[in-house]
């Protein structure tokens, strides 16, 4: 079946060693972006879309683009600040633009098929990739028109600092019911704790369910997101440093019941590199994965 997977790599600059999500992690200089259209690509999703800006198009296909075009249908699309579905007044001092889900929707010419959106400086594992992949070759005929991959909260935190994950209810059913972009949350010994709105120290568990932004969809909601990011405009355009992300976007959704999104689970570790005492850690797991022979050194021969 025909099915497409889009990276977000917006958020990547120009000068690709400079940025610690893209510093070189495997032994022949891959990316972990690398790793990720590898795994794609052999749980069998034929396109790829690089999600990114104009004025780092020329860099990112002599590398990343070069190396994998070859393989696998590749396809470009472009967020940029002022490439938007309306018109508004945004503050001048704006220089960013305004979230995943923007990006998300600069694919909307390029996908028509199910597709896959994820981070591009995530490392979710091989496993990851398959369940995804077979959830969207039936998404058309299933019980949902999302999927979200998801992780255990353990599994994706930094014992350097403190990080944003999106808190996760289902039910017995597997299905998403509500998601929660918690910002602050942090180790305190083994324990897991983060401060809500009103800065009340909360805990967590160790075994929560978190999004890491993995997740499917049937083309058929780009039009509910463009609502959304609509909305979002007008009314949060104003300020400075406002978004709308991907999680904040489909609980919205979920709400108005337009989006229903089947939870998938994986054995796969989520790693990547929050702070830059990460990148030790991260190469180290690397190296472990390829002398386990899940990826071959020269990842792209």
């Amino acid at each position: 079946m025909e099915k497409a997977i889009a990276i977000l790599a917006a958020g990547i600059g120009s000068r690709f060693g400079g940025f610690k999500q893209m510093d070189p992690i495997g032994p022949n200089g891959e990316f972990i972006i690398d790793y990720s259209v590898y795994d794609a690509i052999r749980a069998g999703f034929n396109k790829v879309v690089f999600i990114i800006r104009h004025d780092i198009e020329g860099p990112f296909e002599k590398t990343i683009g070069k190396r994998v075009g070859k393989l696998v249908e590749t396809c470009y699309a472009f967020q940029e600040l002022d490439d938007l579905p309306v018109k508004i007044a945004r503050d001048p001092n704006r220089t960013k633009p305004w979230g995943t889900v923007q990006a998300l929707l600069a694919c909307v010419d390029t996908i028509n098929e199910p597709y896959a959106i994820l981070n591009a400086d995530d490392f979710y594992g091989r496993e990851s990739y398959e369940v995804l992949s077979r959830y969207l070759d039936r998404i058309s005929a299933a019980d949902s028109n999302a999927c979200m991959v998801g992780f255990q909260l353990d599994h994706t935190l930094s014992k350097y600092g403190s990080v944003t994950r999106g808190i996760c209810q289902s039910n017995q059913n597997s299905m998403l019911q509500a998601i929660e972009e918690t910002p602050g949350i942090h180790y305190e010994g083994d324990n897991v704790f983060y401060e809500d709105h009103n800065g009340t120290r909360k805990g967590l568990n160790n075994d929560d369910l978190v999004s890491m932004n993995m997740w499917g969809f049937d083309p058929s909601l780009f039009g509910a997101f463009r609502e959304e990011f609509v909305t979002f405009l007008e009314t949060q355009a104003h300020e400075l440093k406002s978004e709308l992300v991907i999680p904040t976007a489909v609980n919205l959704l979920i709400g108005k019941g337009k989006a229903t999104v089947r939870v998938l689970h994986t054995p796969s570790d989520w790693f990547g590199i929050t702070y830059p005492e990460d990148k030790a850690g991260v190469k180290e797991k690397t190296n472990a994965l390829i002398e386990a022979g899940v990826y071959p050194e020269n990842l792209w021969g």
